[in-house]
């Protein structure tokens, strides 16, 4: 039977995988999404606050989003969803491990503009073959319900709150003082530092081969049914979206790494993010959108972990027409200068 909005309800509990995660994998979402020398090599990722090769905390979401596919929404009537509220990356997922996911209804509410729609929250788990949680995540889905006729039921449980996005940070004077100030050592960077990381096209060949793999619901891949979905034409995964941006992001950086090594400054290499939150998939991204994105520099702490801070930073990305399509806030390990 198709699961609809009326068939959850606050406290049902779904598991499913497995999925086995291979080196090459790793290594091959890495090269195109997330190249951080701890994610694409073992030997500089033994020497890595990871100890070892991992893979990408966003490869862990792509792969769990293909998990959620395979065992729950193909035979639902989930329509998407507008983002993540919260993601946390606990631990290293390894090659060899096996992953697999629980997930547990949170709320059920029917939409107040779109009756036709429930929105129903869903906390997540996502643990490797010997029970151990690598991941958590929280967001909410839309499920079509089976009768928009009948009477609206009233919400169920407790739904999710998002934190507040902190004050937009007053914007500093000065590319090369953004350039440097935005990926330096932890002492360096300032709040208010933005760079522009580039802009990428959405081709239909790279959208339907990244839904084909991690996201395969059929307004990813089809077009007859994006037409008939409330998107109205074909459109990328969320996770494509999100994971091209740390691309961009993490290619900026490197690149600043190595200009700053050139030129005889002090070189920051990155350690890994504990996770994100308040993610959001604004509006879709269509064939051949060009998506231009940037990151903001929204806040800094000394790190429980000695010789680190984290850095908070705020990643966007505006289609061609100005129009924004993607907003994430979150963090990354930064080495001190001068470890505490």
């Amino acid at each position: 039977m198709t699961i609809a909005f009326e068939d959850l309800s606050p406290g049902m509990c779904f598991s499913f995988g497995a999925r086995e995660v291979t080196g090459a994998e790793i290594v091959e979402y890495a090269s195109e999404f997330d190249p951080q020398p701890f994610h694409l090599d073992p030997a500089a990722a033994k020497q890595s606050l990871l100890g070892g090769l991992a893979a990408s905390g966003w490869h862990t979401c792509a792969m769990t989003m293909r998990m959620l596919c395979d065992g729950f929404l193909r035979d639902s009537t989930g329509v998407g969803a507008p983002g993540i509220d919260e993601c946390r990356w606990l631990h290293p997922v390894r090659p060899g491990m096996v992953l697999g996911v629980r997930q547990t209804v949170t709320s059920t509410r029917v939409s107040q503009s779109r009756p036709e729609i429930g929105l129903v929250g869903l906390d997540y788990e996502v643990h490797d073959q010997t029970g151990l949680v690598v991941m958590t995540q929280r967001n909410t889905i839309m499920f079509a319900r089976r009768d928009p006729s009948a009477p609206i039921p009233p919400p169920a449980g407790q739904p999710h709150a998002r934190r507040p996005p902190p004050p937009e940070p007053p914007a500093l004077e000065g590319d090369e003082a953004n350039r440097t100030r935005f990926a330096g050592l932890y002492e360096d960077v300032l709040v208010g530092a933005r760079m522009e990381l580039g802009s990428s096209r959405f081709t239909r060949e790279d959208i339907v081969r990244f839904a084909g793999k991690y996201d395969p619901q059929p307004f990813h891949l089809d077009d007859a049914a994006a037409a008939a979905s409330h998107f109205g034409k074909l459109s990328a995964s969320g996770w494509h979206t999100a994971a091209v941006c740390m691309g961009n992001y993490v290619r900026t950086r490197l690149r600043i790494r190595a200009e700053d090594a050139a030129a005889g400054r002090p070189v920051a290499a990155n350690g890994p993010s504990p996770g994100f939150r308040n993610l959001g998939w604004l509006r879709p991204v269509f064939v051949d959108d060009t998506i231009s994105f940037d990151s903001t520099v929204i806040g800094k702490r000394q790190s429980s972990r000695p010789g680190w801070g984290i850095v908070m930073s705020r990643s966007r990305g505006f289609n061609q027409t100005g129009v924004k399509v993607y907003e994430s806030f979150g963090a990354t390990m930064t080495p001190l200068r001068k470890p505490a």
